[in-house]
């Protein structure tokens, strides 16, 4: 079936499609339908009863393919490597779940994960699901204050933790972060396992906290504990605009339903195919497509402790994929562009032999199509932008070359996967024509795997997502759909930037900055101005060893922009910059910018990767003639 009859066959009955679905996952009790009309979205498979740990693990091993690697871990920076079967996870994660048990962690108590990119994470996530316990994973490092807000938030019965991390010439302390969180949390956890690594051991609170080896021994290991459907699996706390983080809640049985299907349709990952996505447990990327979903398709998943430049080079990405002959590889654009300033001619790729490579997909920051262009060049193989969230937990939208590879264009994330109805809106609601730019949103009902409301806070999931287009999910993205149904998402809402009564998108903009020679990484923000309400200003980051003068590479992008989108766009100022301001997950700070060069002031994202980075932002804004705040 190509791909248009598997979107139809979804359109003309979600039902009995996603039911055909959910016979693909073991089940201690089948569900009596797929969709319930329940909760402020509805629920999918509720009355079913199945475990997540059986789904991922157990059965796999029980299948007879317990002798296959089920995690790789990859890490750079210890120079070390391991790999970890099914049977032996299996084996590790059924002991931990019994120690936890063992100290009174059941069905719906929650557990905060803390650690770095280490086999040990994962297993901790997996006890948890093996328990029925609800974990909430905080990216490891995260500044004391937002983990007690997290603490305050969900309030686990346990956190487990790594004594430390290590980045690239540092090791970051892990349990001062954690004994300072619980310090200044209101809710106390009953006891924390400590994970010590070799390169710290960190002293521990008499009374609170137990020895990750220490407290699993003579423990019993614990059986796979079935729960609803309905049941969260996890909660994974996303950026509020309030500056309170919201928890992104996600049922059991539609998560599992979904990123198989996923994993089969989009990555076109089976049993024994080998998988990587270049991310983090902290962020949705390693919730799905680290952890669940390779494991779910019975697949070799890689955990990578390390960056895609400096640990040792540009080239660290080709050699895992080359050593551990990873059929498709999941990264973001950043870290692409990252490599791509490095490594402008590829050199470091043609050095390794990326013969199963299949297909490079991107997601997590919009990406240009300078540098799927860039990719698609040397790598030969299909780059599939696809665009998802933290709140849909899978892609929206994709090319499903599982299914069939559909022609690519450059700066769309191709079309949207079933279960997702697409839309385009204008500020009143209503659907604007094919290539307008407007609100993206998908009518109701979402689909499986995606949120069902946010943890004690179902007004607030209200008010962020349905109240301004009733009937529909609002993605907080901007963009628009061609004639041939091609989706493009061109930034934020908040990012299209209003000149003189011209609504302008800041992802166009950036598509032409991207395209100049020396630029290997650009942002556009809209500043205030006096006469045309908000203004264009560009900044850019140069290649690896460009020897133009910044004033002429200046001059030289402010005219394509004139000559591309035209006067209309008013861009006449653009900075050259060494980086620019991200999240640990890459996505570029644009309205914290913003409001550094409208003079507001500004409070340091707690998601930010380098606060460091902002005075040298302020600087570049006085240098063009902003008075930064």
């Amino acid at each position: 079936m190509s791909y248009s009859d598997i979107y139809a066959a979804w359109q003309a009955d979600p039902e009995a499609f996603w039911m055909e679905q959910a016979d693909l996952i073991d089940w201690d009790r089948r569900p009596s339908r797929a969709y319930f009309d329940q909760g402020p979205v509805g629920e999918w498979f509720a009355d079913g009863l199945l475990n997540t740990c059986w789904n991922a693990v157990d059965r796999h091993v029980e299948a007879g393919r317990g002798d296959q690697i089920a995690i790789m871990h990859e890490s750079p920076v210890t120079l070390s490597t391991k790999g970890i079967t099914f049977r032996q996870l299996r084996d590790r994660v059924a002991l931990l779940a019994g120690a936890l048990r063992k100290q009174g962690i059941g069905k719906g108590d929650r557990v905060i994960i803390y650690m770095p990119m280490i086999p040990e994470a994962l297993e901790a996530m997996l006890a948890c699901a093996r328990l029925g316990a609800v974990h909430s994973v905080v990216f490891g490092g995260f500044a004391a204050h937002e983990l007690a807000v997290r603490i305050d938030d969900c309030q686990p019965k346990a956190i487990i933790a790594a004594s430390c991390g290590i980045e690239p010439g540092r090791v970051v302390h892990y349990k001062p972060l954690l004994d300072a969180a619980i310090d200044q949390a209101a809710h106390k956890p009953e006891f924390c396992v400590i994970f010590q690594r070799e390169e710290e051991v960190a002293g521990l609170v008499e009374g609170r906290d137990l020895s990750w080896h220490g407290f699993q021994y003579g423990v019993e290991p614990a059986d796979c504990v079935p729960v609803e459907g309905n049941h969260p699996a996890y909660i994974l706390y996303t950026s509020g605009t309030t500056g309170q983080p919201k928890g992104v809640i996600r049922h059991t049985a539609g998560h599992l339903v979904a990123l198989h299907w996923s994993m089969n349709n989009i990555y076109n990952i089976h049993e024994g195919d080998r998988f990587w996505a270049a991310s983090d447990v902290g962020w949705v990327v390693g919730h799905s497509y680290i952890c669940y979903g390779p494991l779910l398709a019975g697949a070799t998943t890689v955990v990578f402790e390390g960056k895609p430049v400096g640990t040792p080079h540009a080239g660290v990405f080709w050699r895992i994929i080359q050593n551990h002959r990873i059929k498709s590889f999941f990264t973001a654009p950043t870290a692409l562009r990252a490599i791509r300033r490095e490594d402008p001619d590829g050199e470091w790729i043609r050095r390794y032999k990326l013969h199963e490579l299949q297909a490079l997909f991107l997601a997590g920051e919009r990406a240009d199509p300078e540098t799927v262009t860039w990719a698609q060049k040397h790598l030969g193989v299909p780059v599939v932008d696809h665009w998802w969230q933290t709140e849909t937990g899978w892609a929206i939208a994709a090319n499903p070359i599982g299914i069939e590879i559909l022609p690519t264009k450059p700066g769309s994330p191709s079309v949207p996967m079933p279960g997702h109805d697409v839309q385009i809106l204008d500020e009143s609601g209503q659907p604007v024509p094919p290539g307008t730019l407007g609100a993206v949103a998908i009518k109701l009902p979402l689909p499986p795997g995606t949120l069902p409301t946010l943890w004690n806070a179902e007004d607030r999931f209200r008010k962020s997502y349905l109240d301004r287009f009733p009937g529909y999910y609002e993605t907080g993205d901007a963009g628009y759909i061609d004639a041939d149904g091609y989706l493009y998402i061109m930034a934020r809402t908040d990012d299209v930037i209003n000149v003189a009564g011209h609504r302008l998108s800041t992802g166009a903009m950036e598509e032409v900055l991207a395209s100049h020679p020396d630029v290997a990484e650009c942002a556009v923000i809209g500043v205030a101005d006096n006469l045309k309400g908000q203004l264009p200003l560009g900044f850019l980051c140069l290649k690896s060893g460009s020897q133009t003068p910044h004033d002429q590479i200046v001059q030289e992008v402010i005219t394509m922009v004139r000559d591309k989108i035209g006067p209309v766009a008013a861009f006449k100022t653009a900075c050259v910059v060494d980086r620019l301001p991200k999240t640990r997950s890459g996505k570029i700070l644009r309205a914290t910018m913003a409001k550094i060069a409208d003079g507001e002031e500004v409070k340091t994202p707690a998601t930010i990767d380098d606060p460091a980075i902002l005075d040298e932002i302020r600087s570049a804004l006085n240098s063009v003639g902003y008075p930064a705040g």
